[in-house]
């Protein structure tokens, strides 16, 4: 079976891969607020429908919807991989992420991207280097150290804790066949249509399951969130699959495990704010250079590739 060939734009493929890190990193303490009034699957349900509708309008207005011999063409094991891989990985995140804390949640989460990248290497014949291999070591060392307070919580809430890191493990792996299985779908259909046929097929599977009248009785700032959440899957997981068409997979999963740093920082500064739908998360010195440490991995990984004369 052909494999998916990247186009070369590395630079496009980096800003595209930063764009995803803000957006997910933000994801996380939005979804923590909306969760105070709103269960997981319909939530779900609500940011697939919106972004299914929203860029299936735009893709309409441009002539540029999938035709039926472009889907023909897409391999349905495939594409069955990635929808269920994207509809568990956003349950599961969000149970995970009502029963911890936004931060915990995005740092157990960034084993999905290293998952990733260690399979493109055997599926799409991606190399590392012994640079590389070093940044992947710095980068699993850092994970540990930033996840450090909230191992530190199992103590305290042992039941709560267990369960939701669970979860968001299985959560993790899921999404890793989900990224995977989405890079070899851009075979046959550029990676808008591949969103689109994504999210609605999602949406219609969660639609059983979804409260909708829910929605209209949410006080301000979770709607609020809840809206950002739905532009925040079509912006971020769009170009996510974008960044996926100009580098390579490997690459595109180091950079994004930048997403913690987004979401502590953010985390310090919107808990003074709204403490009750973001209660305070702190990290002691060890944490901080964890989130260095991940830092400086993930770069390692990014840009010490050998270059192609």
């Amino acid at each position: 079976m052909p494999l998916h060939q990247v186009s070369g734009r590395s630079r496009l493929g980096l800003a595209l891969s930063l764009l995803t890190v803000l957006l997910w990193g933000l994801l996380a303490i939005a979804l923590k607020i909306v969760l105070q009034e709103l269960d997981p699957f319909t939530v779900t349900w609500f940011r697939f429908t919106v972004s299914g509708i929203l860029l299936g309008g735009y893709l309409a207005s441009r002539h540029k919807l999938p035709t039926w011999q472009q889907l023909r063409k897409v391999s349905l094991p495939i594409f069955l991989v990635a929808v269920g891989g994207l509809t568990l990985n956003y349950i599961l995140f969000l149970i995970g992420v009502g029963k911890t804390s936004a931060n915990n949640a995005q740092v157990i989460t960034q084993i999905a991207p290293v998952i990733m990248g260690m399979a493109s290497l055997v599926i799409f014949k991606e190399k590392y280097n012994y640079k590389q291999w070093g940044g992947v070591a710095i980068l699993v060392c850092g994970l540990l150290l930033f996840s450090h307070d909230q191992v530190r919580s199992l103590i305290t809430s042992f039941d709560t804790y267990m369960w939701g890191n669970a979860l968001l493990v299985l959560g993790a792996i899921v999404w890793a066949f989900y990224g995977l299985a989405q890079k070899q779908l851009l075979l046959n259909l550029p990676s808008a249509s591949v969103l689109l046929c994504l999210y609605l097929s999602a949406s219609t599977l969660l639609a059983p399951m979804a409260h909708p009248q829910r929605v209209l009785t949410l006080s301000a700032l979770p709607l609020t969130a809840l809206i950002f959440c739905a532009f925040n899957t079509l912006i971020a997981y769009g170009a996510f699959a974008a960044a996926l068409e100009h580098w390579e997979a490997s690459r595109v999963s180091a950079v994004i495990t930048l997403a913690p740093l987004v979401t502590l920082v953010a985390s310090a500064i919107l808990t003074n704010f709204v403490p009750q739908f973001l209660p305070p998360s702190p990290l002691t010195w060890l944490g901080y250079l964890g989130a260095i440490a991940v830092v400086f991995g993930s770069m390692v990984i990014s840009l010490g590739a050998n270059r192609n004369p």
